[in-house]
């Protein structure tokens, strides 16, 4: 009965540690809780990450000889059809943990990338994007396609980017990929507080996506350069970019992409990337603005209301403003020529300045008045989820919506 007992205990264990491989960097119950221990947790995945060969084979030697004697000795024939079927369970095990629930196996990048010019483009011009210029060369990512992709490299002006999107965390963010003088080649490797995690190539090290930072492994603590990005429609990115480049879907990965359909909009529904549309629950919009040291998040409902608020973030006066379409925003500072000015939406989405009234574009630059030519100054923001912002910015405020 002996060997029988202990090759059933050495089963047992591996499967555990396959299912753990997964369990503490997927989005399963009590993986990704927004608690103090979740690091500790994503240690241990990141342990069982770099030292599962060597676990694995220890413990299928030691199964592998329990499973000797079992069959070598007066089994009955009950033992022997219950070890069979738990080999067959461990291979299946180990053959969806590896082939089917890895987060790399399960959100592939694109085998084909278009990008087109406006005159060729399929996208709807009402679906948000991730717009980026650099060097004079604009294009558009739109969230329905990097949302599944999780990650599209390109050049853009001439400067290698990394894309990339978390759907669960509703973070856009786009990175320099060069790290230590080379361009670096990025995995999804898993989920931290339900954000999406990268593992470079070079040292395995883990970077969370929202952040851009290196949290384990050789590269701990560096971060990488984020690029500046604007979220908004591609209809209002081509008012600014006519010249823009939109990225196409690959035809290989339809069937993910359409299940990503409405999405951007806000209308789809799951526990992990539906939108709740109530203000500062977790699944919440807010736009999370980070200017002079500090961190504000800004509801996005009452963004929507007031189309135009005037706020300070930290010491620093800010205009975060809503386009028509009620999906497209921007934040600037309202510091210009020495003077912090205040803004009131007028109609056609444009805005005037109670100090000169002069009239901005929605582009953030005078069209009209004493202060014609003037360009406000762009600030960083992100529209994600509530959750999303508390966790990676645990110092930040909240709008108490008495801006104007």
């Amino acid at each position: 009965m002996r060997p029988f007992v202990w090759f059933i205990v050495g089963i047992l264990l591996l499967i555990l540690l396959e299912a753990a491989r997964v369990y503490f960097i997927m989005p399963f119950p009590g993986s990704q809780q927004d608690d103090a221990a979740s690091l500790d947790r994503v240690s241990v995945a990141y342990w069982l990450h770099n030292n599962i060969g060597w676990l694995r084979a220890t413990g299928l030697i030691a199964t592998a000889f329990m499973l000797y004697r079992l069959l070598s000795g007066p089994a009955r024939r009950w033992q022997r059809w219950v070890a069979g079927a738990l080999v067959l369970v461990y291979g299946g095990v180990l053959y969806m943990v590896d082939a089917e629930m890895m987060a790399d196996q399960m959100f592939l990048q694109p085998q084909t990338k278009r990008m087109v010019p406006l005159s060729g483009n399929k996208i709807p011009m009402n679906k948000l994007v991730l717009g980026v210029y650099e060097n004079g060369e604009a294009r558009a990512y739109p969230l329905q396609l990097i949302g599944y992709h999780h990650q599209v490299r390109d050049t853009v002006g001439g400067k290698p980017l990394m894309i990339t999107y978390c759907t669960v965390c509703r973070t856009g963010r786009v990175f320099d990929p060069v790290v230590a003088g080379s361009v670096e080649t990025f995995r999804l490797v898993g989920m931290d507080h339900f954000n999406a995690m990268f593992e470079d190539e070079t040292t395995g090290s883990w970077w969370r996506q929202a952040t851009g930072e290196a949290i384990l492994g050789p590269r701990k603590g560096q971060t990488l350069t984020e690029i500046p990005a604007r979220h908004l429609t591609l209809a209002e990115w081509a008012t600014e970019h006519p010249a823009t480049l939109v990225m196409q879907p690959d035809p290989a990965f339809k069937a993910e992409t359409d299940s990503l359909a409405t999405y951007d909009l806000g209308v789809k529904r799951g526990k992990l990337t539906g939108r709740d549309s109530a203000s500062w629950h977790n699944k919440s919009w807010v736009v999370g603005i980070l200017a002079d040291d500090a961190a504000k998040a800004f509801d996005w409902n009452d963004m929507v209301k007031k189309q135009v608020v005037n706020d300070f973030v930290g010491k620093q006066p800010v205009l975060v403003a809503v386009a028509p379409d009620r999906m497209s925003f921007g934040v600037w500072s309202r510091r210009v020529a020495d003077k912090t000015l205040t803004f009131a939406a007028t109609p056609g989405g444009q805005w005037t300045d109670r100090e000169t009234g002069s009239r901005w574009n929605r582009q953030g630059r005078a069209v009209s008045g004493p202060l014609a030519g003037q360009q406000l100054t762009p600030v960083q923001a992100y529209q994600e989820f509530w959750h999303s912002w508390r966790s990676f910015h645990p110092a930040t405020t909240k709008a108490d919506g008495s801006g104007q």
